[in-house]
């Protein structure tokens, strides 16, 4: 997680994806996460994106549910805020733009595997690729 320990971290759908599929990398980051008591963020339509609720998902679950773990909600507010995000990016996707606008209220590192597509959306994000 870099040098200075962030109070929150926000996943995005490629990280869920890499800790369900057990890579060490990611899972190391969320034991020290846990570990120092950071929190994890995870937008709802990130969730939404990974979540297929297989058996096999029983990491991703426990994870979600975590101690340190919030989901915060896609409302009215997010909702049209990241539509805005996008249309001054020039982009459609409107769940990175959700992770990037979370990230900046939570004033959090993002963990990722999409650094460009959040990068041009806000290149002053704080990013850790996976």
């Amino acid at each position: 997680m870099g040098k200075a320990r962030p109070q929150a971290v926000v996943l995005d759908t490629g990280a869920l994806i890499a800790f369900e599929r057990g890579d060490a990398r990611m899972r190391a980051l969320v034991r020290e996460a846990l570990k120092a008591g950071v929190r994890l963020v995870i937008p709802a339509g990130v969730l939404a994106q990974a979540w297929r609720g297989a058996a096999r998902q029983a990491p991703l679950r426990a994870l979600v549910k975590g101690p340190t773990t919030v989901v915060p909600a896609l409302d009215q507010v997010l909702a049209e805020a990241a539509g805005v995000l996008c249309g001054r990016a020039s982009t459609s996707d409107v769940v990175d733009a959700s992770v990037v606008l979370v990230a900046r209220r939570e004033h959090a590192m993002v963990v990722t595997t999409d650094i460009g597509d959040l990068h041009h959306l806000d290149p002053r994000l704080s990013l850790e690729r996976i």
